[in-house]
């Protein structure tokens, strides 16, 4: 009865002390994202591997995307970094209706970013500019020169490293969401945000991601051929 009695809201049972627990779980979620960096570091590695070695094709495949779409996506995340943070300094401040409404604002970017890729996507899919099916409209009499095996490789990258990081960007909303709910029932408190910050360092690698991303796949072509 008396440890009942002197539990701290928020505290799990084998933790002495919030400390110790928002000290856990941040070592945790530093650990989960340094294998995640290992992870799209492999990525990045075969980007440059295959760049090195096929420099025309990763110009050609540039300039198939479309700078205007993936500017808008920059800056919506960078956006949503900011309302991140927002959100983690008004869990800590105590502040239930500002941490709902800056958590909303973060989610209403992430799938705001999500619809803009899905409409990306859709035009390489109309365009048969997905590497595994078609690739080429299938009524021309041969494949356009800016189609050849080179830019292939290209897209085959491009879909790789965007797709996974939308895979991201769909599990960091169901944590919004799962945080908005917790929110709204009074969960979180001056003594008890652990799991917001922890989320936010989440949410602020994607989008760390997303910003090498950019230029690296959007902006080869413009920065070579000089924005033309």
């Amino acid at each position: 009865m008396a440890e009942h009695a002197t539990h701290v809201p928020g505290l799990a049972h084998h933790f002495v002390s919030m400390e110790q627990q928002k000290e856990a779980g941040t070592i945790g979620m530093w650990i989960f994202l340094l294998t995640e960096l290992m992870f799209f570091g492999g990525l990045f590695l075969a980007y440059a591997i295959f760049r090195y070695k096929y420099p025309d094709g990763f110009l050609q495949g540039s300039h198939l995307l479309s700078v205007p779409l993936g500017g808008l996506n920059t800056f919506i995340l960078i956006l949503s970094s900011l309302t991140m943070a927002l959100g983690v300094y008004y869990s800590q401040m105590g502040d239930r209706k500002k941490l709902v409404a800056f958590l909303t604002m973060t989610l209403l970017l992430g799938l705001a970013f999500l619809v803009v890729k899905f409409f990306e996507y859709k035009e390489k899919f109309d365009h048969h500019l997905f590497p595994a099916i078609g690739f080429w409209n299938p009524a021309a009499d041969h494949p356009p020169e800016q189609y050849h095996q080179h830019v292939r490789v290209f897209l085959w990258i491009y879909f790789a490293m965007t797709g996974l990081h939308a895979l991201h960007m769909i599990v960091g909303a169901g944590i919004l969401i799962t945080l908005i709910y917790l929110a709204r029932k009074g969960t979180f408190t001056k003594e008890y945000n652990s799991p917001v910050e922890i989320s936010g360092l989440y949410w602020h690698f994607v989008d760390i991601v997303w910003i090498f991303l950019f230029p690296l796949l959007y902006l080869t072509g413009f920065h070579v051929s000089g924005g033309h």
